[in-house]
């Protein structure tokens, strides 16, 4: 008699390319760990040299006048140090504020165990930004870098007030969204506090910090003449069923805008990363596709993308993901220059897709994007708006 043929009859899931890189992702932050202490430092003591250097316009408040921290040298990003930063001026200030927000994913896969590894919460509506508390003020910048708010807080070395509870040099650096309905800014991660870097800290330990730390200082409580804006946590829950139906239906004190997932073993990551992904539909966010200025849907997708040295067309993720190329004497006439940020529209060739990965494009150049826009779309993103199109 034959032996039984063991040999499984089915083949292995196929593994999509966001879970690839979701792993990747975790591989590479338990490899590389950064100096991220010497990181926090320095971007807390550059919010006030490089704003007074080359300010932003920003509505004029009763603001004490105060001395300048002292600078430190430390890697920021790939290409600079807080020396290179100060000596940036305009859009670059900007630039390099942006690129200190950890960006989310959109979702275009189920991860796997969500319910195990993954945080949940509803997103509130309103402006991305990173809040920096140093030096006796509070300083808000949103995604695309430029001031929101220059204020004084109830945060640590917020405001220029005695804080017996901590150190006159201790800073603090929030990742928050503001919500002007009820002039709040809701919290939404924490990456220092009182000096602490949480950068390689993971998310379980940061939301853990966040909502034990945040209301011993008094920012939670109601606004009073000296502190005009509050701060809030907003609750998250693990993301089993039980948590995805409290972030999805029940009711929270600000507009929705989507649904944020938190890995629960993702470090704070600047820029895009797999490890944080965003939903939206139309039960939980009023902007869920691209409209005019009437809220009419756009007739075709538009995508915004990075043109290279090499006349390609990326995104914004790391790799980037290429869409296309440019013929050089096309960029010469336009006038175009390598950075600079293209729009397009998907043509009737539409885009092709194959196992995840882009396979071809049909893209009809519009001009340039806004000049305060200062990244690409994601690769996510362009996947996402494509798919919601084809729906339509």
């Amino acid at each position: 008699m034959a032996p039984p043929d063991l040999r499984r009859p089915f083949k292995r899931t196929a593994i999509s390319d966001q879970q690839r890189r979701r792993e990747l992702s975790l591989q590479r932050q338990s490899q590389n760990r950064r100096d991220a202490q010497q990181q926090a430092r320095c971007l807390a003591s550059s919010v006030l040299s490089l704003q007074s250097q080359y300010p932003d316009p920003v509505p004029e408040l009763e603001i004490e006048p105060e001395s300048q921290p002292q600078q430190e040298a430390g890697p920021l990003t790939k290409d600079l140090d807080i020396r290179q930063a100060s000596k940036l001026r305009g859009p670059e200030v900007r630039k390099w504020f942006a690129s200190q927000l950890m960006l989310p994913e959109w979702m275009i896969d189920v991860p796997d165990r969500l319910s195990h590894d993954w945080y949940v919460f509803a997103r509130p509506a309103g402006k991305r930004c990173i809040v920096v508390s140093s030096n006796g003020t509070t300083v808000s910048r949103e995604r695309n870098g430029s001031i929101l708010h220059h204020f004084p807080s109830a945060l640590p070395s917020g405001a220029r007030t005695k804080d017996p509870s901590g150190s006159a040099q201790s800073y603090c650096i929030l990742d928050c969204i503001f919500h002007e309905l009820d002039q709040t800014y809701y919290v939404i991660d924490m990456v220092c506090w009182r000096g602490y870097s949480l950068y390689d800290c993971t998310a379980e330990f940061r939301f853990f910090w966040l909502n034990s730390k945040l209301a011993e200082t008094g920012a939670c409580d109601a606004p009073s003449h000296y502190y005009k804006f509050r701060f809030s946590t907003v609750p998250v829950y693990n993301c089993d069923q039980r948590g995805l139906y409290s972030a999805y239906i029940e009711s929270v004190p600000y507009a929705k805008d989507g649904l944020l997932f938190y890995n629960k073993h993702a470090h704070y990551q600047t820029g895009n990363t797999p490890l944080a992904l965003v939903w939206k539909d139309e039960k939980c966010s009023q902007y869920v596709i691209d409209t005019d200025s009437k809220g009419q849907v756009l007739s075709q997708q538009q995508v915004v993308l990075e043109l290279q040295e090499d006349g390609k067309l990326s995104t914004s993720d790391d790799p980037p993901v290429i869409f296309g190329c440019l013929d050089g004497e096309f960029i010469q006439k336009s006038g175009l220059q390598s950075g600079s940020l293209l729009k397009f529209a998907i043509g009737n060739g539409g885009l092709s897709f194959v196992d995840g990965k882009l396979e071809k494009s049909d893209l009809n150049y519009l001009g340039k994007s806004n000049r305060a826009r200062m990244f690409a779309d994601s690769y996510s993103k362009v996947r996402r708006k494509h798919l919601l199109y084809r729906l339509l």
